[in-house]
């Protein structure tokens, strides 16, 4: 079995979240998405219910082993690693993510809030630290990054919690907060959440807001405009999802944006994204 073989077809046009989109400086792209390749390829791996879990950790360590130049068993892996080797960039993002891609092989819960994101530390952090080194921008931008890359990380959780659960026996609802609520892992598996349910995910939206507000200055700080556009429609995207968290039901009802909804956001948002910008430059 390799790395082909788990692979889900799934790409950048089908994630919640703008991946190198047209905002992104053409020359920014390549690097950008041959990052997207591997982690794509790594998630698919860990994600893969026909595969056990040695099997899965096996084929993570052969794409560790393509990007760290021992191997050239992963196209992914050996792409990625010519790119960063163009750029004089360190491969410690991308195998940080394989660190949270292990993790997917081998734990299914989540004690508690702090838990859950010692797990985006490595399993959302370091994307958004790959494209600010991409693009020249300083370390100093790392606390908003992280906060807004996990906050993006939690919604996806809360809007696939009832697929994660049914179809890989994964539960990111921290465990404490299930508990306080006197239900279990089990009612994510209705066909619609029971009104306690429903509060514990409203409850993790409402603490999710606060990663969100932590972020809003982010696209503010980032020197590149075109990469701080996509930023602001991200945030602008995010703190959208995060409210319909808040008051519907991720089992039952649909948490997802359409391609209209995009477009209508990131219209509106626009014109006060380039007042600022303006005004900061002022």
């Amino acid at each position: 079995m390799s790395v082909a073989d788990l692979q889900s077809g799934k790409s950048h046009r089908d994630e919640n979240f703008p991946v190198a989109s047209r905002l992104i400086a053409p020359r920014h792209r390549a690097a950008v998405m041959a990052f997207y390749r591997f982690v794509r390829a790594a998630d698919d791996v860990a994600d893969n219910p026909q595969a056990s879990p040695e099997t899965r950790l096996a084929l993570l360590e052969q794409m560790r082993a393509s990007l760290a130049g021992e191997s050239d068993a992963v196209p992914e892996g050996v792409a990625l690693r010519a790119s960063l080797a163009e750029r004089d960039l360190s491969p410690i993002h991308a195998l940080e993510l394989l660190e949270a891609f292990r993790l997917d092989c081998t734990k299914a819960r989540y004690a508690d809030w702090g838990e859950l994101m010692d797990y985006c530390r490595y399993s959302a952090m370091p994307v958004g630290r790959f494209v600010l080194a991409v693009h020249g921008e300083p370390p100093s931008l790392w606390a908003m990054n992280d906060a807004l890359c996990a906050a993006l990380q939690v919604i996806n959780h809360l809007q696939d919690c009832g697929k994660d659960y049914r179809e890989l026996g994964r539960v990111y609802i921290p465990e404490d907060a299930l508990a306080q609520a006197g239900i279990g892992a089990g009612a994510l598996a209705a066909p619609a959440a029971a009104p306690g349910l429903k509060d514990v995910i409203a409850g993790l939206a409402r603490r999710n807001a606060a990663l969100l507000r932590q972020a809003r200055p982010f696209a503010r700080a980032i020197r590149d405009s075109r990469l701080a556009l996509e930023v602001d429609l991200i945030q602008t995207l995010a703190e959208d999802l995060n409210r319909l968290l808040e008051s519907r039901d991720p089992l039952s009802q649909p948490v997802h944006h359409s391609k209209a909804d995009i477009a209508r956001l990131f219209l509106t948002r626009l014109p006060r994204f380039a007042l600022r910008r303006l005004g900061s430059r002022a």
